[in-house]
This record gives C-alpha cells, structure tokens and sequence, in this order.
C-alpha cells in the first residue's frame, strides 16, 4: 500500500436526504425518523431546509457545496461546511438572547425570527408572522426598505431609536461572514 492510499479518506457514511441523519450502525439500510433509505432523495415536496442558512435543498435532497463549486452535497455535509462558512457571527447574537426573545436596547423580538430575517437579509414574515412583528422587526424593515440614513414621512421616535439600534446590530453581526 502506498502513502496516498493509506491517507486517503474513508468514504462518507449514506446520510437520509430527508433529514440529514445518518444511520445508528452500518447494518441500518432506512431512515429510522424518515423510513427512507438511506441516499435515497426525500418524498415529493419534502425537501429540507439548512438549520443554520434556512437555504431549501433541491428536491433531490442536494444543495451546491460552499466549498467546492460543481459539487453537491447532502443537509448533513452542508451544515459541517457551515462551520467553516458561518453566516454571521452567532456567537455575538447570542449574547442578546433572552430565553426565546433577542433583546436589543428595550426592545425585544422571538429570537429565531431575528435570526432568520439577519441571516436572509429578507424582512417579510408573510401573513402568518404578522403578529410578531414589533418595533425591531418593523425597523429591521425600515432598514431594508430605506436604509440606515432615511428620513421617513411620519416617522416615530421609537421607529428611529429602534433602526439605530437593529442597525448596530447587522452591522456586528454581518462581521461575521468576513
């Protein structure tokens, strides 16, 4: 055996393309949580979506490596790229959880939903997440729409305070992708 061959890397355990799980020992042929097996794309409509980027994998269960261009690779290789490919800089964000709120100056917000719109870059939760939406998440909007800088027609005092603060926030937070 030659020095290359005996550096080379094992092959990849089959993860479920569904849920991004591998199996317990290598006898297990089926997604226990899924009942797909293992490699096999997900169900029709049933793709996932990253954790940590929200990207929606393509139906066949793949999404482009972060790494290497032409190359795809399943949810669970996806998220191991992540770790050398953060979408910001969560350890700061966590700084400014509480319990399942995010505290920005006095303003609160659900936490996971601030996540989300920092990571997207995309302020819009539909109908669903309307009654979420407070003064950090209008201003998160705000910012989107208009910028840091905009004078806004009937503008608030706490609309501006809030922008101020949510701006801060992107801004430490997005020094993360750097």
């Amino acid at each position: 055996m030659t020095l290359l061959a005996s550096r080379a890397a094992a092959p990849a355990p089959p993860t479920c393309r569904q849920c991004g799980g591998q199996p317990a020992s290598p006898a297990l042929r089926v997604c226990r949580r899924c009942g797909l097996a293992y490699g096999s794309p997900p169900g029709f409509g049933l793709a996932p979506a990253c954790p940590v980027c929200y990207r929606q994998l393509d139906p066949d269960g793949l999404t482009a490596s972060l790494e290497q261009p032409g190359w795809r690779v399943d949810l669970r290789a996806h998220r191991d790229e992540h770790e050398r490919h953060p979408v910001g800089d969560d350890d700061y964000l966590e700084t400014l959880r509480r319990g399942d709120q995010a505290r920005i100056g006095r303003w609160s917000a659900p936490f996971e939903l601030l996540r989300r719109y920092l990571v997207l870059g995309v302020v819009d939760g539909g109908r669903s997440r309307a009654a979420h939406h407070n003064a950090l998440l209008t201003a998160m909007g705000q910012l989107a729409r208009w910028g840091a800088d905009a004078t806004i027609l009937g503008d608030q005092a706490e609309w501006r305070e809030a922008r101020a603060a949510v701006a801060e926030v992107m801004e430490c937070y997005n020094r993360g992708r750097r």
